[in-house]
């Protein structure tokens, strides 16, 4: 029998939004395939319904010209306004914790006019990828012109059941109103109307002028923050369906090992445990460890099961691997040519200039340490497969089980469930190849269930690298020459297709902001096993620290204050041709510059600092950035017996239309503190071939005595909205390295930082 989804909240909700913000009348989903096949029944039931289709793309390759938008076509995300004057906006996007739960149906309901506390939100079964901190900027257009062909539908039809032109209409609350007539309708009321009417074109739907937006920009709470303090909220460990097993696999701790042979006698004698298998290992894009699996009717006994498992284990090639051998390497390599190259020799000898300057800065491997550890629920059965899962993607991972399993994939339905946190690790392809191939030993859902050790030693870790940078000087101060040599365990040598894998310079991509007349770069990458991905921000977590503490080398080097050195070399004429800069184009630096001033005026910059305890120093570090939005930041820490203590941090950010400013400030300064934990706690060390961390008893990670102060200001205005969900990655690292030298004078190159280094 197949699993009833009704057994399982996908979504916190839907929310009815008011003052005491509790639960609708309980769980709404709308499926594609439901949709399309009963879309008469649905007319029926008396809902206008408008679809739009957001195309299957990545954030990161969104076209945010959002101009194909196809009406009677809902495949990602529509709204349904019920003959109760009630609304369903449908989620295309997964809900991490970053807010689009909120943001997207913020845009849709102020464009519509609806009553926002008569909303509710349905997660979509067809939900895109979420991530690059793109889901606000590649919907901000497509989801306003939805809302708005809402509010010209509705007009129309009480223009039509008046007999008055629709010029003398106007909306508002869910509300159509007449002023000359004094008549009013509910949105609910003219339905039966509207549905008769052809809908508007979205591509020439008028939008709302800024001066009229009554959610937008306007700080709003969460809707699904009463359900998660309640606990009424269900992430993916939450998911129970009836007869529902659980397994857990145990994987070598060698990166590329396999089980030479293995004994389940003693695991099935665990009770609980039901049964012992192997999988194999998954290679090219998918990329799983293999194992044995242990399935019982709890986790307890699972996992119970697995300690008892006997397994000898076959290490594979790359036990010679280490954390010091992969330190090597990099060190070699920058010494060298490098693999790839542009512009030319990266030693700068053909550069003239009355200063120079070198540095090497080292980053190690991170965890994403998600909150949740990986997991996903699977039931297989009939040559069809049902799947709950916290991901970031549904639409790849309904690819990747339909392959798994040699099934169509309009057989395999995607539930998206609340994740407790994502960073890039829930848009791998491992978790969810592995329940695919233990629910076909299965008869019945089952829930594959990773611990905490799991999740630390297997995880798709952030690269670890070094990066050697030369800077040079002429007598003004400019910087007349740049080079930055990355060596690192590239991010494309393991996902590119292994008959086309050649180094490039994706790993350094980032062009300075500031007028440089020469620029060279360089990239040599590094073969390793360690499994790595995309960890928040990609490679600008650490591009940021390299790139502007180096900055701040140079602004040191040419006997300036590093605020002013930023501000002179930002007003200076830009030779460079826009090409530099791609589709683009180049940033704004009157942008920049704005943000750069917000955050030395709010941070007093240039004031002496409040004294410190003796023996104890305090400094003031400046960084800014143009990487996903316009910021600037402004740090103040204290050296107290090596110990590193940031005692503030001062943020300035201008972001294009802000749509939730909550949301919006939640997650810079949850970023912000991501990385902090990041550069002063945080590596994962390789050991004969293994990852030696297993917990957050040997991972450390930031704690809350340890967070900062915390001050972001906004640069008002209503240019295209930014993406912000990774955009503090890369400046708060820098801001306080650049703190640290300016309290010590000693400049920290070689993260986690520590002052005895």
């Amino acid at each position: 029998m197949k699993a009833d989804p009704k057994q399982f909240v996908q979504q916190p909700g839907p929310v009815r939004v008011g003052s005491g913000g509790g639960a609708g009348q309980g769980p709404r989903k709308v499926s594609r395939r439901v949709f399309i096949g009963a879309g008469a029944a649905a007319a029926a039931g008396g809902a206008l319904v408008i679809g739009f289709r957001l195309h299957r793309r990545s954030a990161r390759q969104a076209d945010e010209s959002a101009g194909k938008v196809q009406v009677g076509d809902p495949f990602d995300a529509w709204i349904h306004v019920q003959p109760d004057g009630s609304a369903d906006l449908v989620l295309a996007q997964s809900e991490m914790g970053q807010g689009v739960y909120t943001s997207l149906p913020m845009l849709l309901a102020d464009e519509a006019d609806l009553d926002w506390k008569r909303v509710r939100v349905v997660q979509s079964e067809h939900s895109l990828g979420t991530g690059g901190s793109g889901s606000v900027r590649s919907n901000y257009l497509p989801l306003r012109q939805a809302g708005a062909m809402v509010r010209a539908a509705m007009i129309a039809a009480g223009a039509r059941q008046w007999g008055v032109a629709a010029s003398e209409c106007a909306t508002s609350n869910s509300e159509v109103t007449h002023a000359g007539s004094g008549r009013r309708a509910s949105y609910g009321e003219l339905v039966p109307v509207a549905r008769t009417l052809p809908l508007p074109d979205p591509k020439t739907v008028k939008l709302k002028d800024p001066a009229q937006f009554t959610l937008i920009g306007k700080p709003t709470q969460h809707l699904d923050i009463p359900a998660k303090c309640t606990g009424a909220a269900k992430f993916g460990l939450d998911v129970r369906l009836p007869g529902m097993v659980f397994a857990v696999i145990a994987r070598c701790p060698v990166f590329g090992g396999s089980p030479a042979k293995f004994d389940g006698t003693k695991a099935l004698q665990v009770p609980g445990v039901l049964q012992v298998f192997e999988v194999p290992a998954r290679g090219f894009r998918v990329f799983t460890a293999g194992g044995v699996v242990v399935v019982a009717k709890s986790t307890w006994a699972a996992m119970q099961g697995r300690k008892a498992l006997e397994i000898t284990w076959n290490n594979g090639p790359h036990t010679g691997e280490s954390t010091e051998t992969l330190r090597a390497a990099m060190r070699d390599a920058l010494a060298k040519a490098p693999a790839w190259t542009e512009g030319g020799d990266i030693a700068l000898r053909d550069v003239a200039a009355t200063k120079r300057v070198e540095s090497v800065y080292e980053f190690p491997f991170l965890s994403h340490a998600c909150m949740e550890p990986m997991n996903i629920t699977a039931h297989f059965k009939q040559d069809k497969c049902e799947v709950w899962a916290p991901s970031q993607s549904a639409d790849t991972m309904r690819e990747n089980v339909a392959r798994e399993l040699g099934l169509a994939e309009r057989d395999v339905t995607v539930h998206t469930t609340l994740m407790g946190g994502g960073f890039g690790r829930r848009y791998q392809y491992d978790f969810p190849t592995e329940v695919a191939q233990i629910a076909r030993h299965v008869d019945g859902p089952v829930q594959l269930v990773w611990t905490r050790e799991d999740d630390m030693t297997h995880d798709f870790y952030r690269p670890a690298g070094m990066r050697r940078m030369r800077g040079a000087l002429n007598a003004q101060g400019n910087i007349v020459g740049w080079s930055d040599h990355v060596a690192d365990v590239w991010l494309d040598g393991q996902w590119a297709d292994p008959d086309k894998r050649k180094p490039n310079g994706g790993e350094c991509a980032w062009t300075p902001v500031y007028p440089i007349s020469t620029v060279r770069r360089g990239f040599t990458p590094i073969e390793s096993a360690v499994p790595r991905a995309w960890w928040r921000s990609v490679e600008s977590s650490f591009n940021g620290v390299a790139v502007e503490s180096f900055i701040d080398e140079l602004a040191h080097a040419a006997g300036e204050d590093p605020y002013l050195f930023r501000r002179r070399l930002l007003q200076a004429p830009d030779g460079r041709p826009a090409s530099i800069w791609g589709e683009g184009g180049p940033p704004d630096k009157k942008r920049l510059l704005a943000v750069l001033d917000l955050a030395a005026q709010k941070a007093d910059w240039g004031k002496p600092l409040a004294g410190a305890r003796p023996g104890a120093k305090r400094g003031r570090g400046i960084s800014c950035t143009t990487d996903y939005a316009y910021l600037a930041q402004v740090a103040e820490v204290t050296i107290e017996n090596d110990t590193i203590r940031v005692d503030r941090l001062v943020t300035a950010v201008d972001a294009g239309q802000v749509v939730n400013p909550n949301g919006a400030r939640a997650q810079l300064e949850g970023g912000m503190l991501m990385a902090l934990s990041s550069i002063l706690k945080e590596a994962i060390t390789i050991r004969s071939g293994a990852v030696v961390e297993q917990n957050f008893d040997d991972y450390s990670l930031l704690r809350m005595p340890e967070a900062p102060r915390l001050e972001t200001w906004f640069i008002e205005n209503h240019e295209q909205p930014h993406g912000l969900g990774e955009a503090a990655i890369a400046l708060t690292g820098p801001t306080i390295v650049n703190a640290i030298f300016a309290a010590t004078g000693k400049r920290l190159k070689r993260m986690p930082f520590r002052m005895d280094e």
